[in-house]
């Protein structure tokens, strides 16, 4: 029997002090084996996301940021909705000062989709 694999949650997501706050810079981190599933087929929805933002207090940590991720692999959400989502989770637990995700899926029946969201909240 397989194993429950629970749903996402942002409490998963663990931060560590951003080690320079004072300095405005940008990081990115590209998860390309992002997997969920079409809540209208159940067929498993393929893509990359994209994270770029510019810490201010916190630093995502990339462990808790993958197995948060991984957790998205069981659940039926339109591309629309999960990206939201993903900036969502991050902002309200890292607490940016700016932050754009960006969800590039694979072709489904010829067609490409891409879900740029973007929050732009706490400048110095």
């Amino acid at each position: 029997m397989p194993p429950v694999v629970e749903a996402p949650s942002p409490e998963q997501l663990e931060t560590f002090a951003n080690p320079n706050p004072a300095r405005e810079y940008s990081i990115e981190i590209n998860c390309p084996e992002f997997t969920s599933l079409c809540p209208i087929t159940g067929q498993p929805d393929f893509g990359t996301i994209t994270y770029t933002y510019t810490p201010d207090q916190k630093c995502v940590e990339l462990k808790s940021l993958k197995l948060y991720l991984q957790r998205f692999r069981n659940q039926g959400i339109f591309y629309e909705q999960v990206t939201n989502r993903l900036l969502d989770d991050f902002v309200a637990v890292v607490g940016p000062r700016a932050c754009r995700v960006v969800g590039a899926f694979t072709p489904r029946g010829g067609i490409t989709s891409t879900i740029t969201c973007v929050y732009e909240g706490r400048h110095h």
